[in-house]
């Protein structure tokens, strides 16, 4: 017991009835202090041998970690977590994820529509009080704990452990639509290596009457049925949804798109098929590449004519908007889904570090880097707007009516597809957003991955290839939908109802959960024994109440103004909203089953029951020298 700390001596031989160091961890004899739980997975420490832990030399007291068996009650070597070969994959990991297309198209239309300039005001508030503490309890949990969304309960409360099956089904969710957006850029990214873009012009066979080039040398004029044919390719072409009655009649499944999607998921797959270190190396491309884009775009959209109509739209502060309720709701569910908490990724990537990593440092730098990279992304998107209405002669609010996808595949494609050399613009912007949308796919599978193999680590830690490639296919086959003709209507539904009230409401449990029952002090004190340093009391008052309260009001929001959904000339019928609130439950409604199952299995009276449930069950181990502690 007085060796010390940092020797790399292993004691092979331990004597009846005392502790010995054993693969660099510190065990009890089994004999004296362990008694092995009924499925031969865990040996935990009888309630009576904590006060006997051996006392170590630094005034520390040992408490033996949990170490796996094989069923036989023998020891098994307890192996190391993988963790990130740098730093800078962490960061580029971190900020390639919460970077994503949302950054390029809704923060830029948000904006203009809540007020311009007077909109930054609401939007820096939500941030400081709500995404950015939020952002960093997730990094802290993840570091600390050094488990994925599901087993990571059993160490802070156990009875919330359905939040994790939550985020894994909201995970697989949003997979099943948002790789069919990056499927319409990579089907133009092909489409643009031709010395005249396909879009420029009205005489392809898919183009109508109506199809009027304003760009051409003739003298055209813009009338109210004129359609673009920038408009005519991504409607008529690439989404073919003239051959789809709406979400009645989806139409068949376009086989352009379909490979397209194939391709693009075996990137998917072969980048993350091994882990971080496999992944954390992709992101130098796919994190950094839209920054060297971003840059080249904004350069070029500002030396285009008319581009300071644009920014002026931009930016131009309406005062009046910021006593409108819904101009903070918007900047709250902004700031919260630009940044990204609940979705499991922030945990499963920050497990991955080392446990003194400065996790502050990073959640200040990678937020900042977010939301400053929408700010730009602004004058991106309207320099070209402001182009754009030069040309046409029109008012920016005219062009700029295009919302979410149709703002980049139509507006945006049809500046670039007019601008000199456009086929080299063409061709680095749908990089831009293939790069863009895959490191945030790389991060929400990521998410899932870690979840279930930290909760059945003896079913798939050796077969983690296997797993992902199930995983992959799986996604795929539930992205079909999406690949039909009436495709976009289904993009557009499960972006409205899948994904936002359910996770809105997961990171509302989460926070609570966290602050409330797992207990800020102790949270506090984890953070003060990874960072040196206890949180200050700005970060407690977020965590207790003001994000709770932040997260709580945007989710009311959500629910008492259900959207009504519109995408071209196809208006949602009433049953969407039926169905489309049945989907976000069937997330969240893991959330109360676990609970009632956890009551049921749990022994003793019900008070008993309560106690032992948010009670946590599983020491986390914290590395000291050579050797792991638990943290009691």
């Amino acid at each position: 017991e007085t060796e010390p700390l940092t020797s790399k001596k292993n004691v092979s031989d331990c004597n009846e009835g005392e502790d010995c160091k054993e693969n660099g961890l510190l065990v009890r004899n089994p004999k004296s202090a362990l008694r092995l739980v009924e499925d031969g997975n865990k040996v935990h420490p009888s309630p009576g041998d904590k006060g006997e832990a051996a006392q170590i030399s630094n005034g520390y007291s040992g408490v033996q970690s949990s170490v796996p068996c094989n069923g036989m009650g023998e020891l098994m070597e307890l192996e190391d977590r993988e963790t990130w070969s740098k730093k800078i994959d962490f960061l580029l990991s971190v900020i390639g994820y919460a970077v994503d297309l949302g950054n390029v198209w809704r923060f830029p239309y948000i904006c203009y529509q809540n007020g311009g300039g007077a909109f930054l005001i609401p939007y820096t508030i939500m941030a400081i009080f709500g995404g950015i503490p939020l952002f960093y309890m997730e990094l802290a949990l993840g570091q600390y704990h050094r488990n994925g969304c599901i087993s990571i309960w059993r160490k802070i409360c156990p009875i919330f452990k359905g939040i994790g099956f939550a985020i894994c089904i909201i995970d697989l969710y949003v997979a099943s639509y948002y790789n069919t957006i990056m499927a319409w850029a990579f089907y133009y990214l092909i489409s643009s290596f031709t010395a005249e873009l396909p879009w420029t012009s009205c005489t392809n066979a898919w183009n109508t009457g109506n199809c009027t080039n304003y760009f051409s040398k003739d003298n055209v004029s813009w009338s109210l049925h004129s359609i673009s044919p920038a408009e005519e390719f991504y409607t008529r072409q690439v989404l073919q949804v003239h051959r789809s009655n709406g979400l009645d009649d989806l139409g068949g499944i376009s086989w352009q798109l379909t490979l397209c999607l194939l391709l693009i998921f075996t990137i998917v797959y072969f980048s993350i098929w091994k882990g971080v270190k496999t992944s954390g190396k992709v992101v130098w491309v796919t994190a950094t590449f839209p920054y060297i884009i971003l840059f080249i775009l904004l350069v070029r959209g500002a030396t285009l004519p008319g581009a300071w109509r644009g920014v002026l739209y931009y930016l131009k502060p309406d005062w009046q908007k910021l006593l409108a309720t819904e101009v903070w709701v918007d900047a709250a569910a902004q700031i919260f889904f630009s940044l990204g908490p609940g979705f499991g990724v922030l945990l499963a990537y920050a497990s991955y570090n080392k446990f003194h990593n400065n996790c502050y440092q990073d959640a200040l730098v990678t937020s900042t880097v977010n939301c400053v990279t929408s700010f730009v992304s602004g004058f991106v998107i309207f320099t070209v707007l402001g182009y754009m209405a030069e040309m046409r002669n029109e008012d920016v609010s005219e062009v700029a009516k295009d919302t979410g996808p149709s703002l980049l595949f139509i507006t945006y494609a049809e500046a670039i597809a007019n601008m000199p050399a456009s086929t080299f613009f063409a061709i680095i912007f749908f990089l831009m957003l293939l790069t863009l949308g895959l490191d945030s796919t790389f991060a929400g599978l990521e998410g899932v991955i870690t979840g279930v193999l930290d909760e059945f680590p003896h079913v798939w830690s050796k077969r983690r290839e296997l797993f992902v490639l199930g995983l992959t296919i799986v996604c795929f086959l539930g992205s079909l939908a999406t690949l039909t003709f009436g495709g976009a209507y289904v993009v557009k539904f499960f972006e409205e109802y899948a994904t936002g009230p359910a996770v809105l409401t997961v990171v509302f449990l989460e926070a609570v959960a966290v602050a409330w029952f797992y207990g800020i002090t102790q949270f506090c004190n984890d953070v003060k024994e990874m960072l040196g340093f206890t949180p200050g009391w700005y970060w407690r008052v977020c965590w207790v109440a003001i994000s709770p309260i932040f997260l709580l009001f945007v989710t009311c929001s959500f629910l008492s103004n259900p959207p009504e959904l519109r995408l071209f000339e196809y208006n949602y019928p009433y049953w969407t909203t039926v169905v489309g609130y049945c989907i976000g439950t069937s997330s969240v409604i893991c959330i109360p089953i676990y609970m009632v199952y956890r009551l049921i299995i749990t022994p003793g009276t019900l008070k008993e029951r309560i106690l032992k449930s948010i009670t946590p069950e599983t020491a986390t181990e914290i590395p000291f020298g050579d050797i792991r502690m638990n943290a009691v």
